[in-house]
C-alpha cells in the first residue's frame, strides 16, 4: 500500500502544473505539500484502488488497441499462408489460428479443447502455426509435421499433427523415424524432408509472425479479432467465439 501511494503521489507531482508550482516552492513549503499527500493517501486509501482501477483500465484499452493494429498490419500472414495448415471448416464464419510448440505442457492441453469447439461448433475455420521455441525437440517435432505435409499433404499432415501433440517420450531421430513408418510414410524420405530449406522457411516466417506478434509463449490463439494469449478451457474459448459472432 506505501509503495502505492508513493507511486500516485509521484504521478500527481509529475503532472505540468503540479511541477511548475513545486519548482516556485521552497524546501519546507516541498516537504509540507509531500506530508499533506501522505495524509490524504492514509486517510483515504479508496483513492488508491479507484486510481489504480482507473489505471489498469486504461491499459487495458491500450493492449486492445494495439492488438488491434497488430492483427491488421499482419492479416495475410495469419489468415492467407499458404504454407500453413487449414482445417475444420475451411468456409466458416470465425477464423482460429493457434501457434503451437508441441513440446509445450499447455499446448497438450489446449488441443483437446479446440479439437471439441471445432467439433461442436462446425462453424469454425483451423489455422495452425508451427511456432517450437523450447528447444530441439520442438524444432525438430514442427520441421517433422513440416515436411509430412510438404510431402504428402493436408490429411498426411493432420494425421501427423494429431500424433505429435499426444507423443511420449523425446522427439528424437529414431522416434520420429519410427513414428513416419506407423504414418506409413518411407523415413528416410521424411527426415531429409526436415533439413530442406523449404521447411525451414516456414518455420522462419512463422517465428517472424510471432516475433511481429509480439508472441511470447504458446499456445497462443487469434479468434477472428482477438487475440488470446495462453490456454483458455473450452467454455471460455466457446464464449470468445460467441463475443466475435456478434461483432
Amino acid at each position: 500500500m506505501r509503495i502505492l501511494a508513493l507511486s500516485l503521489a509521484a504521478t500527481l507531482l509529475a503532472a505540468p502544473a503540479l511541477a511548475d508550482g513545486l519548482g516556485e516552492m521552497t524546501e519546507a513549503e516541498r516537504a509540507a505539500f509531500h506530508a499533506e499527500v501522505r495524509a490524504y493517501l492514509i486517510a483515504n486509501p479508496e483513492v488508491i484502488v479507484e486510481a489504480m482501477e482507473v489505471l489498469q483500465a486504461r491499459e487495458a484499452a491500450s493492449a486492445v488497441e494495439r492488438d488491434a493494429q497488430m492483427l491488421t498490419a499482419n492479416a495475410a500472414a495469419l489468415f492467407s499462408d499458404p504454407e500453413s495448415w487449414v482445417g475444420g471448416n475451411p468456409d466458416g464464419d470465425i477464423t482460429l489460428v493457434e501457434f503451437i510448440d508441441y513440446r509445450c505442457g499447455y499446448c497438450r492441453k489446449a488441443q483437446v479443447e479446440v479439437d471439441e469447439l471445432v467439433r461442436s461448433d462446425g462453424n469454425i475455420r483451423v489455422i495452425v502455426k508451427e511456432f517450437p521455441i523450447l528447444g530441439e525437440q520442438s524444432l525438430a517435432s514442427s520441421q517433422f509435421a513440416i515436411a509430412v505435409r510438404q510431402l504428402h499433404g493436408d490429411a498426411a499432415y493432420k494425421a501427423a499433427h494429431d500424433a505429435l501433440i499426444t507423443l511420449r517420450g523425446d522427439a528424437t531421430p529414431d522416434t520420429l523415424s519410427r513414428l513416419a513408418q506407423e504414418l506409413g510414410h518411407d523415413p528416410q524420405a521424411v527426415l531429409a524432408r526436415m533439413a530442406a530449406p523449404e521447411v525451414r522457411a516456414v518455420i522462419d516466417a512463422n517465428h517472424a509472425l510471432g516475433s511481429a506478434m509480439e508472441v511470447n509463449g504458446t499456445p497462443m490463439f487469434v479468434v477472428q479479432n482477438e487475440m488470446v494469449r495462453g490456454y483458455l478451457p473450452l467454455e471460455d474459448m466457446r464464449a470468445v467465439v460467441a463475443a466475435q459472432r456478434k461483432g
